[in-house]
Formats: structure tokens, sequence, C-alpha cells
């Protein structure tokens, strides 16, 4: 039994068809959008959220992540394909994750050591930020997040 690990896993996969819609949903002349001067671009919204997935799915899994360097001026097909390798990346680095190290420190942001739990739940927030953030963005420039479209 790995319900911690398992519910990530499931979390993950949710999730990272939502993000990738709503980053597929934006057209590629509105990357350059931001709600307000002090907020990030919806780019920079796909390029934060490639590398935080990344980040954390490396450390929790203890594997080698990515290496793509990317730039919020990189044009929408290569800031989304680098997101759906991100999760693609998460969905194989968790694959083998269980829930009989939980309580391991991990290296985390700003150099700090966290446990693996602390990492995983760290990461199922991230999803719904990241997705939060991009509902909104979309919203604000007349479109329909994925999860609030009609079910076909």
């Amino acid at each position: 039994m790995n319900p911690v690990s398992n519910a990530v896993r499931k979390i993950l996969e949710r999730q990272s068809k939502n993000i990738v819609a709503a980053a597929e949903e934006m057209p590629a002349d509105k990357f350059g959008y931001k709600p307000t001067p002090t907020q990030m671009t919806f780019a920079a919204l796909v390029e934060h959220t490639t590398g935080t997935n990344n980040f954390l799915c490396a450390q929790i899994s203890g594997t080698s992540s990515p290496e793509e360097k990317l730039s919020e001026n990189d044009p929408k097909e290569k800031l989304v394909s680098a997101l759906k390798a991100s999760f693609d990346y998460c969905t194989q680095a968790l694959a083998k994750v269980d829930d009989s190290k939980l309580g391991e420190s991990i290296p985390f942001f700003g150099g700090r050591q966290v446990s693996r739990a602390a990492g995983m739940i760290t990461l199922g927030t991230a999803f719904a930020d990241h997705y939060g953030m991009a509902a909104m963005y979309l919203r604000l420039n007349g479109l329909v997040p994925p999860t609030a479209k009609p079910k076909e």
C-alpha cells in the first residue's frame, strides 16, 4: 500500500492534462500577456511550471531532471513541448516512488531540506496554483479554462 505516492500520481495524471490543455488553449500571440505590470507573462508561467515540475520530480524521485533551457521569449510551441515533456518526466520519475521513504530529507527550493512527503505535497499544491493562474489568464482573455468547458 502506498496511499500518498499513489495519490500524488493520480493528481499528476489529472493536473497534467488540465495544465497542458490550458497552455494549448492560449493563443501564441497572447503568451506575452500579463494581467498587471508586476505579474509574470503567460509564457513565464509555462516556463516556471516546467521548471518546478522538473525540479520537484527530480528531488522526490532521486533522478536527474531534463536540462532544457527555456526563456519566456521562446515560441509557444517550444514552451508547450517542454511543459509536456516535464509532465512525462514526472510520470516516469514518480512511477517507482513509494511511501517507505516519505520521512527522508530531499533538497528543496532555497537550498533548504524538506521531507520527501513535503516535496510531494508541494508538487500537488504547485499543480493547483499553476492551473489556477493559467485559468485566470485564459478568462481574462475571453477564453474558457479546460475544467470549465462542458463535457463532450
